[in-house]
């Protein structure tokens, strides 16, 4: 007995999930993969590294599937595509999340529990859910190798990492500075620039703003702004931080901006001021329609304000005045209080007086140290120079400070109040949003002593932590930098010849964050992650970055010989081995490493530097730490770098993409990646951000167990480009189950069913192409061009594209086109070359199908694939992931056979939607359809296919126009989405040309697809979308456009349409009462039918035609209603009868 095709009884994704995941373990499909295709090219593929201390999303789920489907391609066309998993296991997160879980505070470390105990917390906490990434993975059938990732953690990985530092310290691209960088008090590290540009740092928040009054000194440098004043003269400046007043210590201002001096009252106390700010700011504050306002006329509590313009000055002119310390608090150590001029100045808000503070604004530090002015600082109880503000986001206690510089520099009586005082609410667990904040109070207080002109609330845009959610402080640390900027230009020559997808994010994004590069704050004030190598002497005169294991060995050895260590920590380590014994016979974290102690050239002792590195650092580094370079796969490494590819979300533009390329154009001179998708975010179906506060997160768990992976990851890349934002709708999720998967596996089970029945294998002689029918010839060209336009898609990294052709060819040109018009042909009969023919047709779309598809749904295609090559044998492989891409054969593609029938199948759509709008159906016939004829090439190929248009709208006759002329009247209007942005101006002589084009002038336009317009200004061209063209219906009939297409349909229904109507309508409900019976489709039958006027005459002229589609023997047209199982049915409305259908032989 031969073997049959596999048949089910209905779909079931989830199920076949399960099953195929069940075959690749049984079989080791993934390693075959591999195996099958070691000595070929190799394609390399970066897996970016997520943190396994937070539980996976369904926005993992689009990120791993567009990894899965270029790796899975790539092993098709015969590369062989290692894939290693990785995990990010230092940093801000762990760290945290740890914190929290242990009820502590990075303050408590060292004291309530000691490093050692905390790190080993982080080590154990951040792979909390790898089992849940490791089942999501799996279940989505992301192919990576988890059994052997990389992980950042371990000392191989450090290792690496020490020697890239190595070789950036060599290379003098490594320093230490103290600059004002990005710091997070709620988090206690400072911050790079990457992580501060993370998606979702800047937002919007209102804080209190204030325009403080710096009262100007009069002296012989001021004097002369002193004429006409008779009050006290202030310089304006608007703060959106007025925590940072207290440090001021210089004000800046334009060189050439324009300033005037005005004479006018304090709005709160009214007393008489007279003020300097910028001439464009003026309207700001001094509105116009207060110009009339007499000054002696004020009183106190006017809400409308006069003021007087006394004179005007340039920026320069007010350089070197000098003003009173605002908030007289802490005495600065230098020169102070000055007006400068900075090149940031500008008079887009605020009063066009930059108020400085070196210690809190990269800027202000700048102009400072450029103009000489001091910074405000404050000495610890170390003698160290610290800014006002300590490290938890408060103004230093005085508790906290050197007594002898409270003593010669504080006002303790002035600063007592405000000591103590977090500059951020925030920051303080015990306050919320609607307590005072610090600024309200030094506000109120300027406002107490005159010093204050404006006090309102003002929504601006404030940097955020991305771990902790808390407002950032621009801060004075001592950093190490990397020089990044030393090698800009390089890494913006570099990036032009990485192909980005979207384009827009390489040149803009990314691009221009790398014409605005700085130095990379390497820096990390932390506790778990990877530990800055260097050490220095406590003179800083001798320094060593140490590169390896074996060279931090030798060193310690020199240390012990010197006295400084009583035992080598790595006494133990083996050089040359690179076990995983050896290499945990040690550790290359925090406490060990700050325990080592090394000795100089000269003889001095040295301690290491305390700080971590950035975590982005350990990620960036991935290409070469993960294979331990140079350590082990020295003379290899070229083969597997740079990537081919790697994808991630938009949000790592800035860190992981950005940290890849920086690492490797600085130490390699090379891109570490030539193609990159960056996708967007996935959002809920209203476009709102996904979280489980909102209640609107979906569980991607859920999904996969409810309806498959399949239908997930398909709706997920063909919805939409994967670089847009994807509105997850999970009624998506199922329509793509319903008309992709639905439609594929019905196409399926149709030919499963008939092939058995026939006996067909694909053990017969292969029916050449040329030699079968024409609707065989063309779904195979069109298949052929499907072939080609989806490698194209795959080589381009455009999956939506793939994903999408696939979609449109298996719902509108096999199933509802091929299948539907050939059904026939499968039906009954005896096997025939025409019957062979169909099925070896049908056979080669699904599995070319297969194959096309199985990079974006790898478990039905891989059933689908095995169901149609267990019969056939057509393949040795036992998976569609271990079968060769199939090759397109130009020989075979026929594009005027293509545009014939794509004429037919648009023609069919118009009928059909003609029928719907008078509510005719299809199984009612009709008389006539009338096409005009655009040219000779068209009615050629339209009498090539219209024995198919006629049968598929069921209608007798197809009437060819050549002039329409009084049978068809069109209208024309212009298409102003397509016409305004390229004409503009010219629209209106547009229109009314367009408005007096004539019938001949239409069908010109239709029949060449362009058309000149005579405009008063000259000529135009217009092509068809650039209007709108309808066609007015005629008596009788019903007439519809669409492009170059026009067609009109008689819906006149006669008598004798109408009999043959209603005989299709019977032989309907008989062949869906036969399939709910369960009949087999080759049981014969005989048929009972009640009467009906409305009916009898046509089962009476239909009878045979009845019998031959239902496969009856008699058709008997009786007075009573049959008796046994009958079905009522209703033919037409307000028409019911009865129908009594007998297998013969039961």
């Amino acid at each position: 007995m031969k073997a049959k095709f596999q048949e089910y009884k209905g779909l079931d994704l989830s199920q076949v999930n399960k099953d195929v995941l069940k075959a690749w373990e049984k079989n080791d499909t993934f390693h075959k993969s591999l195996s099958t295709r070691k000595g070929h090219p190799a394609y390399v593929f970066y897996e970016g590294p997520p943190s396994a201390n937070g539980i996976p999303g369904i926005h993992h789920v689009m990120a791993r599937s567009i990894k899965d489907i270029f790796c899975r391609y790539k092993t098709q066309k015969g590369f062989l595509v290692e894939r290693k998993a990785g995990w990010d296991t230092h940093g801000l997160p762990v760290e945290l999340g740890v914190e929290k879980m242990l009820g502590i505070t990075k303050e408590d470390i060292g004291t309530k529990i000691s490093i050692e105990e905390y790190n080993n917390a982080c080590k154990k906490e951040v792979m909390k859910y790898t089992d849940l990434w490791e089942d999501l993975t799996h279940k989505m059938g992301y192919w990576v190798d988890m059994e052997h990732p990389y992980i950042t953690y371990d000392n191989r990985y450090i290792e690496t990492l020490w020697h890239l530092l190595q070789k950036l310290y060599e290379k003098d691209l490594l320093y230490k500075g103290k600059t004002i960088q990005p710091f997070s008090p709620a988090a206690g590290t400072g911050l790079s620039t990457h992580e501060l540009n993370q998606p979702g740092c800047y937002r919007d928040v209102k804080d209190t703003t204030a325009v403080a009054q710096f009262k100007v000194i009069r002296n012989e440098r001021s004097d002369t702004l002193f004429k006409e004043v008779d009050t006290d003269l202030f310089i304006l400046a608007w703060t959106t931080t007025p925590w940072t007043l207290p440090s001021n210590t210089a004000l800046a201002v334009g060189q050439n901006i324009k300033y005037l001096k005005v004479r006018t009252f304090n709005p709160y106390g009214g007393e008489p001021i007279s003020v300097i700010l910028a001439k464009d700011r003026l309207e700001a504050y001094f509105p116009s329609a207060n110009t009339g306002l007499a000054l002696e006329d004020f009183k106190v509590g006017d809400k409308k304000i006069p003021f007087k313009i006394l004179s005007e000055h340039s920026g320069s002119e007010l350089a070197g005045v000098r003003y009173e310390q605002l908030f007289p608090w802490v005495k600065p150590e230098g020169d102070a209080f000055r007006v400068v001029t900075g090149d940031f100045v500008t008079t887009e808000d605020g009063t066009g007086v930059v108020h400085i503070a070196p210690t809190f604004g990269a800027d202000d530090d700048r102009v400072a140290k450029v103009s000489g002015i001091a910074p405000l600082i404050l000495r610890d109880k170390n003698r160290g120079i610290e800014p006002m503000v300590d490290r938890q986001g408060r103004f230093y206690r005085i508790d906290d400070l050197d007594p002898k510089f409270v003593q010669e520099h504080i006002n303790v009586d002035l600063y007592k109040e405000f000591a103590g005082r977090f500059v951020k609410n925030e920051y303080d667990s015990n306050l919320t949003d609607a307590d005072t904040s610090l600024d309200v109070d030094l506000a109120v207080s300027l406002k107490q002593q005159n010093r204050v002109f404006r006090i309102e609330k003002h929504v601006h845009s404030y940097p955020h932590c991305w771990r902790t959610d808390k407002p950032v402080l621009y801060y004075p640390l001592d950093s190490w930098f990397i020089r990044t900027t030393a090698l800009k230009e390089r890494m913006l020559a570099l990036n032009e010849t990485i192909n980005w997808k979207p384009q827009s994010t390489g040149t803009g994004r990314f691009g221009k964050w790398l014409e605005n590069l700085v130095d990379w704050n390497l820096s990390r004030s932390r506790f778990w992650g990877t530990p800055l190598p260097i050490w220095v002497t406590e003179d800083r005169s001798e320094m060593i970055c140490i590169g390896s294991v074996a060279q931090m060995k030798t060193e310690c050895e020199k240390s012990v010989k010197a006295g400084f260590m009583t035992k080598n920590p790595l006494e133990k380590y083996s050089e040359g081995d690179f076990s995983e014994k050896n290499y945990n016979s040690f550790d290359l974290h925090r406490p060990f490493v700050d325990n080592i102690v090394l000795v100089s050239p000269t003889g001095k002792k040295m301690v290491r530097e305390l700080d971590l590195i950035d975590v982005w650092f350990d990620s960036g580094a991935m290409p070469y730490a993960q294979v331990h370079y140079p350590f082990e796969h020295k003379g290899d490494f070229n083969q597997a770098f740079p990537a081919d590819f790697i994808a991630e979300g938009v949000d790592q533009t800035r860190g992981w993409f950005f940290t890849l390329h920086a690492i490797s154009t600085m130490l390699f001179d090379s891109v570490s990646f030539k193609n990159i998708i960056s996708n967007g975010l996935v959002l809920d179906k209203n476009g709102n951000k996904m979280s489980k506060r909102l209640g609107n997160a979906v569980d991607p768990f859920e999904v996969i167990e409810k309806y498959g992976s399949d239908p997930l990851r398909w709706y997920m890349i063909t919805n939409s480009q994967p670089w847009d934002n994807l509105k997850f709708d999970i009624e998506g999720v199922d329509e793509v189950k319903r008309k992709f998967f639905g439609t594929l596996y019905n196409t399926y089970s149709f030919f499963a069913l008939y092939a058995n029945i026939d006996g067909f294998t694909y053990s017969e002689a292969e029916i050449p192409v040329s030699e079968r029918p024409e609707i065989d010839r063309w779904v195979i060209s069109l298949l052929n061009t499907l072939i080609q336009e989806v490698e194209d898609a795959y080589e381009s990294y455009e999956p939506t594209r793939a994903g999408r052709a696939i979609q449109d060819f298996v719902s509108e040109h096999l199933s509802n086109w091929y299948v539907r018009l050939n059904r026939r042909r499968f039906w009954g009969g005896e096997i025939s070359n025409d019957k062979i023919a169909a099925y070896q047709t049908l056979y080669t779309c699904l599995e070319t199908v297969s194959q096309l598809a199985a990079p974006i749904a790898p478990f039905f295609t891989d059933q689908l694939f095995i169901d149609l090559n267990r019969i056939s044998g057509k393949h040795k492989d036992d998976s569609v992931h271990l079968s060769t891409y199939p090759k397109y054969n130009t020989a075979l593609i026929d594009k005027d056979l293509e545009e014939k029938m794509e004429i037919a199948q648009s023609i069919s759509s118009m009928v059909l939607g003609l029928r719907r709008k008078v509510s005719i159906k299809v199984r009612q016939p009709l008389s006539k359809i009338m096409v005009p004829i655009l040219d000779e090439n068209f009615r050629r190929q339209l009498s090539a296919i219209e024995h198919l248009i006629l049968s598929e709208v069921n209608v007798k006759e197809l009437q060819y126009l050549t002039d329409t002329s009084g049978v068809l009247v069109k209208k024309i209007k212009p298409n102003f989405k397509e016409l305004g942005p390229r004409f503009g101006k010219s629209m209106k002589a547009i229109s009314t040309a367009v408005a007096e084009m004539t019938q001949a002038d239409i069908s010109k336009l239709e029949r060449e697809g362009k058309f000149s317009l005579n405009l008063p200004e000259g000529s135009i061209e217009i092509v068809v979308k650039d209007v709108e063209i309808l066609s007015e219906d005629v008596p009788g009939w019903l007439v519809a456009n669409e492009g170059k297409f026009t067609v009109a349909l008689d819906v006149t229904v006669s008598e004798v349409l109408r009999n043959e109507g209603i005989a299709r309508e019977l032989i309907n409900r008989i062949q869906n009462i036969r399939k709910e019976t369960g009949f087999d489709v080759t049981d014969k039958i005989n048929i009972k039918i009640l009467r009906h006027s409305e009916i009898n005459k046509a089962v009476e002229i239909h009878r045979n035609y009845i019998a031959s589609q239902t496969l009856a023997n008699e058709i008997e047209l009786v007075d009573l209603e049959p008796q046994g199982s009958v079905a009522n049915i209703e033919i037409d409305t307000d028409v019911i009868t009865a129908i009594k259908v007998d297998k013969i032989g039961v």
